[in-house]
């Protein structure tokens, strides 16, 4: 007996925000970010299981999700000109507040636009034909086709295609870390060590998006109280100890 999993479509990475959002009854200008992160990753990683490709949009909310949650776990906030704390999530919470502004109609729209697309214009058939004929980028009427209309046809056909044949593409790399993964290799470090160094870390794997899944498990492991820091030697240098 086999089982077959549904997983529900969203419109886009906002859409999804705003079900969480709606479906945990969360205040929209109070955002539990890393409750609201775990739920994003989960359900990216769902779709990911299922071999559903992941529109780049997700990606990139994904990331100022990461980003927004590593600035709330540091210590310093930002502050504006008149020395008030700016609140990481404050953007966030104006790009969800717009879009779900634009939902809000779009039911109405559709409406308008299935009632539109029932209708049947009433026209001059000649008028028609000649729309479509400035459409096409002939010149003249579409009544007296000639083998030089169809050739200026065929060559914006041509053009069109060699357009869309050059468009860039672009090409998303999934890198095999998370943080949850790099948590467990820490504690699995300090086990057998006393203390770490953080440099050494970076010496033994320098890759740019390593440190980073670093640095943010260590501000997961610090906020859990396993582990804590000491200062080291050296510039930006610190040991890593078990709690």
């Amino acid at each position: 007996m086999s089982y077959e999993i549904k997983l529900p479509l969203f419109e886009g990475p906002f859409d999804l925000l705003l079900f969480f959002i709606e479906r945990d009854e969360l205040d929209i200008m109070d955002i539990p970010i890393s409750e609201i992160t775990n739920d994003f990753f989960e359900y990216i990683s769902e779709l990911e299981k299922m071999n559903i490709e992941v529109a780049s949009e997700f990606i990139v909310v994904a990331a100022t999700l990461m980003r927004i949650k590593s600035r709330m776990l540091l210590p310093r906030l930002s502050v504006d000109e008149e020395g008030n704390e700016i609140d990481p999530r404050d953007e966030l919470v104006e790009h969800l507040i717009e879009y779900k502004k634009y939902k809000s109609v779009i039911d109405d729209l559709s409406l308008m636009e299935r009632n539109r697309q029932e209708k049947v214009s009433r026209g001059n058939l000649l008028s028609e034909i000649n729309v479509i004929s400035e459409r096409a980028k002939v010149e003249t009427e579409l009544q007296d086709i000639d083998l030089y209309k169809l050739l200026v046809v065929f060559k914006n056909a041509l053009d069109k295609y060699k357009q869309e044949k050059n468009r860039p593409n672009h090409e998303i790399y999934r890198y095999p870390y998370s943080i949850s993964e790099q948590k467990k290799f820490l504690i699995n470090m300090l086990n057998s060590k006393s203390k770490i160094s953080f440099s050494n870390l970076i010496k033994e794997n320098p890759l740019k998006i390593l440190v980073i899944y670093n640095f943010l498990a260590i501000l997961e492991l610090i906020q859990d109280s396993k582990i804590k820091l000491s200062m080291g030697n050296g510039l930006n240098n610190f040991w890593i100890l078990k709690n």
